[in-house]
């Protein structure tokens, strides 16, 4: 069966998003380990950490004694490829702070978008995106969470759109294997990868696996989307209310490839806060 979950929050501790997810029915969990709109944040507090760790240990994935799957989203600030030194700085500085709270709490994923090159060109935004990221790795040789590199809608100068772009990066890396890939249902679809019949669907698997293959992929978002293939916006929408609509997901659950891989929404919550909710009951209904 499909590992399901949600973007939960954490307010009022990281270790609280274990009771949130059961409460909505998740099989898996995406959380911040931070603020994701500010550079800095206090350090989590060590009772936090082992609350987190008693959590997740009482808390098994479905079918499993193993704890429920979990990863993490990076701070949406972070830009390893601005060609301003200052943000470029306190990117790599975030990136690193938020790769040790991941150690920490035994999350194995954190989730970032890999950048924008702001006019520098693609190759050298890519090129960046790989040197930073080898910085980080050289100033935490033993953080055990890795980055997972989210392909990307591609509005503006943002980097990530297409999986060769992704592939690029890993192929520059001096630890290709510490950084893997997430990804985003609607991102793809806006990025102009029309996932809506099964032909246009099997070209992006195949895809996959010819530039960044298949096994790298360690976490997946399920969004449906507001606007039409190759739109390049970046707007979510309510699984099966969007362009994508139910029969793409019907499929993409329906793909066993995708069997042990954690896929997690990022859907609107809704005026009553339950829109994860709603989400997870229709997706287990195509099953």
């Amino acid at each position: 069966m499909p590992l399901l979950g949600a973007h939960v929050s954490t307010a009022g501790g990281v270790s609280l998003a274990f009771e949130r997810g059961l409460a909505i029915g998740c099989d898996a969990l995406q959380v911040f380990v931070k603020n994701a709109n500010t550079w800095r944040a206090k350090p989590i507090a060590d009772a936090e950490v082992a609350a987190f760790h008693a959590a997740h240990a009482a808390t098994p994935g479905p079918g499993t004694a193993a704890p429920l799957p979990v990863v993490a989203h990076a701070s949406y600030l972070i830009n390893l490829c601005s060609p301003k030194p200052d943000v470029h700085e306190k990117s790599q500085g975030a990136l690193l702070d938020e790769l040790a709270r991941c150690s920490a709490l035994g999350v194995p994923g954190l989730v970032m978008h890999p950048g924008a090159h702001l006019g520098e060109g693609e190759d050298a935004g890519l090129d960046g995106i790989a040197r930073a990221l080898d910085a980080v790795h050289a100033a935490g040789p033993d953080l055990t969470a890795r980055v997972l590199l989210e392909n990307t809608a591609g509005q503006g100068t943002v980097l990530g759109s297409r999986l060769e772009q992704l592939a690029h990066v890993r192929g520059a890396l001096d630890a290709p294997e510490r950084v893997g890939v997430c990804l985003d249902t609607c991102h793809a679809f806006a990025a102009g990868y029309d996932l809506r019949s099964e032909a246009g669907y099997a070209a992006f698997v195949d895809e996959i696996e010819a530039t960044i293959g298949q096994g790298t992929v360690a976490a997946v978002h399920l969004n449906d989307s507001v606007f039409d293939v190759g739109s390049r916006k970046d707007r979510h929408a309510t699984i099966g209310e969007g362009f994508l609509g139910a029969e793409t997901f019907a499929r993409w659950l329906a793909d066993p490839r995708w069997g042990d891989v954690p896929m997690v929404l990022e859907t609107p919550l809704g005026d009553d806060g339950l829109g994860h909710q709603r989400d997870l009951v229709t997706l287990r209904a195509l099953l």
